[in-house]
């Protein structure tokens, strides 16, 4: 499959121009297209605005801003959009007529194998492709603002259209770094479908004096663990958005709660925003009110969605949590308070709401058991088994669930006889950014070291799977490998890297050691002296770097993903899966590690000096210098020592170290201040205690 390269956005609005702006940031050809020259100049202003802040906050360099507008070009008249382009995305006023003429013009000027999108949140995408001349070759899609720094995109096929075209998108939307949600064809999509009624009922509850709209924002603040209340949030994207929106999901899904509310009416006619400047405390009663009823129509909306196979829950939650950043998606808030609760709370708005909005069955027929949720999806096809952890909304972390789910899906693949390939892959931009931090911190408060242990050992039993593995084991290391993420990948046989890819052990900055076999195969794989460079001090490797190293064993373009694996598949496990020695020995890195991590300079570093030989104001002994100050003492020198152990003892026996180890370090206060820190965003201080 070819992938999309060329992309042109027809609008360089707000929405248009992040778009573009995105697209370009990640290296895709960029067309922004609009009727008149004042408007292409506009979005292009907006983006060098926004690019600007981020030259300011060190998001990027100067020449990565020159790069990335250079990448876009501006175009006067939908009739110049470029034949060749690969994908079209429309972005203009969200108004069926206007946009199916964007699209006849589109589909007059663009080549036969263009796919065509419409950017919409509300639109029927089955009737928008029916309109174009090319129904196979069409999507929606549906950016959140702003589309440069929400992670979240809706894809929504119409029913005409073809797989190829929905891999197409998908995959570039992923390609943007994007968690994908691939949805069915419904008023609101997902996030809409529950995010717009929860907006319209803030308005009826104020309409009904039930609190101010400063307490009915500080309650929802409360009950959903938000930073915006539904009338912050109004204020901020516009109220006119929000009765458009309210007025068309009334209509479309037949439902006359959703109609806007009055004083939502009112207050566009005054062009006015929300007052939430008064004082929102509340009473315990008004709490109960307002929470309950919120609360109620989410958790009957979002079962809605899963009973009518719009998505599935977890595509619920990670639509909430993604794209509205909220802590917790509507099913997971069901379990915290309880689900039996949660229907209660679902049953008594469906008697407030009235027609045409009803409680379906198996939210019922679930009765006080919690919602179950799948984090890892499996897939096989021919001979490939693609295990993929979907958890990015948290940048795929590894917890009990996760760990536990790709134990039992690592097992069904290597007892498949069909299957000579497992792939390990992550959702969104991350492989696995490490372990569930919290848990560490919660399970030491609790004087529960036992458990961190027994998930750790849990963790190394599943590694083993991968490591023991009849199969071929690769891992998609394509984007961000922390810790625990970067012990997964290095278990399997290869691991395939883009110029998206990052690795990093933080470990010993953060209190502890890497206790999933970060001190046993990256020496086994790149030799200690490497090993000591990218473990002891934590430094962050690039695709490059990770290369260099052996720590990826193949640097691809992101549209060779597909081949690479496919060939590696044909060309089975390794002949040597652990060298001893970098890859490309005669790199920078790997020569500097060499002389600087040398045995005999190991006792200077420990003890936070300068190695004889080596100038301690150089820039490059500097920040070596500088990160082992920052690591915690202790696990830094448990770290070392398991890391010289790799001389002397066989994989299998380092591995029962690192677990022998744990009670030890865990038990310090240093895990525990480097561990909260890094939850708190904040430097650790060690006492080396």
């Amino acid at each position: 499959m070819q992938p999309i390269q060329r992309v042109a956005v027809v609008g360089a609005g707000n929405m248009g121009s992040g778009i573009a702006q995105k697209s370009a940031q990640e290296e895709f050809d960029v067309q922004m297209v609009d009727r008149e020259a004042q408007w292409v100049e506009r979005g292009q202003s907006i983006i060098t605005n926004f690019l600007s802040e981020a030259v300011e906050r060190r998001i990027f360099s100067p020449q990565q801003v020159e790069d990335i507008q250079g990448r876009i070009t501006g175009v006067i008249g939908v009739e110049e959009t470029a034949a060749d382009t690969d994908l079209v995305i429309e972005a203009v006023f969200e108004d069926f007529d206007v946009k199916t003429a964007v699209f006849s013009t589109l589909d007059e000027v663009c080549g036969p194998n263009t796919i065509l999108a419409s950017n919409t949140s509300s639109l029927s995408v089955n009737a928008l492709a029916e309109a174009t001349g090319r129904p196979d070759r069409f999507v929606g899609l549906h950016f959140f603002y702003h589309p440069a720094k929400n992670r979240l995109v809706e894809v929504i096929p119409a029913q005409s259209s073809s797989q190829e075209t929905i891999d197409k998108v998908v995959q570039y939307c992923k390609m943007l770094g994007k968690v994908v949600i691939v949805c069915a064809d419904r008023p609101g999509f997902v996030v809409n479908r529950f995010f717009v009624p929860w907006l319209n009922e803030a308005c009826l509850l104020l309409e009904e004096g039930a609190a101010s709209a400063a307490q009915i924002d500080a309650i929802a603040r409360k009950a959903f663990r938000i930073g915006l209340g539904p009338f912050g949030l109004m204020n901020l994207t516009g109220p006119p958005i929000a009765l458009h929106s309210t007025d068309y999901l009334a209509e479309q899904l037949n439902t006359p709660r959703y109609t806007g509310a009055q004083n939502l009416r009112d207050l566009i006619e005054a062009n006015a925003h929300w007052d939430v400047s008064g004082d929102d405390d509340y009473s315990e009663a008004q709490y109960t009110a307002v929470s309950e009823r919120l609360l109620g129509v989410v958790f009957g909306v979002a079962a809605q969605i899963v009973d009518e196979d719009i998505c599935s829950m977890e595509d619920v939650d990670r639509g909430a949590k993604v794209g509205l950043r909220w802590a917790r998606g509507p099913f997971e808030l069901m379990n915290k308070i309880g689900v039996a609760e949660a229907h209660r709370m679902a049953v008594k708005y469906a008697d407030v709401a009235g027609e045409g909005w009803s409680v379906p069955a198996f939210f019922t027929q679930q009765g006080g058991n919690d919602w179950d949720f799948s984090y890892v999806d499996s897939n096989v096809s021919d001979g490939v088994a693609t295990i993929t952890i979907n958890r990015p909304e948290a940048m795929n972390a590894l917890n009990v669930t996760v760990v536990e789910q790709l134990t039992t899906a690592v097992s069904a693949a290597n007892s498949d006889d069909s299957v000579h390939t497992i792939v390990l892959d992550g959702a969104g931009k991350a492989f696995v950014a490490g372990a569930d931090v919290k848990f560490f911190v919660d399970k030491i408060r609790a004087d529960a070291i036992p458990e961190i242990y027994d998930f750790t050992a849990d963790g190394h039993t599943l590694l083993d799977m991968l490591e023991t593995s009849s199969k071929t084991t690769v891992a998609l290391t394509t984007g961000l490998a922390l810790g625990g993420g970067l012990e997964l990948a290095l278990a399997c046989d290869y691991r395939i890297g883009t110029r998206r890819t990052q690795f990093r052990f933080p470990e010993t900055s953060i209190g502890i050691y890497p206790g999933l076999g970060g001190s046993q195969r990256p020496a086994r794989i790149c030799g200690i002296p490497a090993a000591r460079w990218a473990v002891l001090a934590g430094n962050f490797m690039n695709a490059q770097t990770a290369k260099d190293l052996g720590l990826i064993t193949h640097l691809v373009d992101v549209a060779s993903v597909d081949s690479c694996v496919v060939t590696i598949a044909s060309e089975g496990k390794p002949a040597n899966k652990y060298p001893g020695q970098p890859s490309n020995p005669d790199s920078k890195v790997a020569q500097f590690a060499s002389s600087f991590y040398s045995d005999a300079n190991m006792a200077s570093l420990m003890n936070g000096t300068c190695p004889e030989g080596f100038e301690a104001e150089d820039k490059t002994v500097l920040r070596q210098i500088k990160s082992l100050s920052f690591t915690a003492p202790i696990g830094l020198k448990m770290a070392s020592d398991l890391i010289n152990a790799t001389a002397s003892t066989t994989l299998s026996d380092g591995l029962k170290m690192e677990l022998d180890g744990l009670d030890t370090i865990f038990s310090t206060k240093d895990a525990l201040e480097g561990l909260s820190a890094l939850i708190e965003n904040r430097r650790a201080t060690y006492n080396n205690e």
